[in-house]
């Protein structure tokens, strides 16, 4: 078993504090690998952060801050960055018991490529 450090010290004291604070951070690790799905998209499309931003009608440092630190983006957000990709998101619950089986986010590349 690997050693405990700070990050795990941190994580049992917020969650002696709040019993929610586990699933809270699931969350939003789930929602920060949706993001990195898209930018890791964008780049597979080689296409520039300027590129998407004017796609999305929005700035350059906007998209850099959804790609590296906006783990609570909106939704509606999320889908106007995944419809200038070409993607579409779509939404799965999942119940809590099986949540931790399940892939966070599932890419399906098109059959027409």
């Amino acid at each position: 078993m690997p050693e405990r450090d700070f990050l795990d010290e941190m994580i049992d004291k917020r969650t002696a504090r709040n019993a929610e604070f586990p699933r809270v951070m699931a969350a939003a690790r789930r929602r920060r690998e949706l993001l990195r799905a898209l930018a890791g998209q964008r780049e597979e499309q080689k296409r520039s952060q300027t590129a998407i931003a004017a796609a999305m009608e929005t700035s350059q440092s906007f998209v850099a801050r959804l790609e590296s630190t906006a783990a609570d983006a909106k939704i509606s957000t999320v889908d106007r960055y995944a419809d200038s990709l070409g993607f579409v998101v779509q939404y799965h619950l999942i119940p809590m018991a099986d949540a931790d089986g399940a892939p966070p986010v599932v890419v399906e590349s098109s059959s027409k490529r």
